[in-house]
């Protein structure tokens, strides 16, 4: 399974960042052709589950998640949010972490490890570039948008 970290580190307040990355149906805005639906009831916790439907037509699969891991910011103190991927063709984590940076800023760290069930492993190294680009400039895009 391809693992792969991201960093970022933004002139934002902690819990804004927290709020950009976690708030499930911006990912769909910011992925190219994927739409996100939460099936639980708000506000997000441990047990909330979403859905992300990427594709076109014939071609689309869904990746349902689950958050197992809740932990927001607190009193200036760091976020984690944890992820498991639980569908048919993608499988694996993700982690998302915020903490305090320097002069104000918020440091950001996305973990992820991947798989695609229908994907030969010899493929690892391919999936891997192609997850760090698009997840990459999600994460950009997500920052950048408030």
């Amino acid at each position: 399974m391809p693992f792969f970290s991201l960093r970022r580190t933004v002139p934002l307040p902690l819990d804004e960042v927290w709020r950009r990355l976690t708030e499930w149906p911006r990912h769909g805005d910011v992925v190219p052709l994927t739409r996100i639906t939460v099936v639980t009831p708000a506000p997000t916790r441990e047990g909330t589950r979403f859905v992300a439907r990427s594709g076109f037509g014939p071609l689309a699969f869904e990746d349902p998640m689950e958050v197992t891991l809740w932990r927001p910011p607190d009193d200036g103190g760091p976020g984690l949010c944890r992820l498991e991927k639980r569908g048919r063709v993608v499988l694996g984590w993700a982690e998302i972490e915020v903490r305090p940076g320097p002069g104000g800023r918020t440091r950001v760290v996305w973990r992820e490890e991947l798989r695609l069930r229908l994907l030969p492993r010899f493929l690892d190294g391919v999936l891997e570039r192609a997850s760090r680009a698009v997840f990459g400039r999600a994460i950009n895009r997500l920052l950048r948008r408030p």
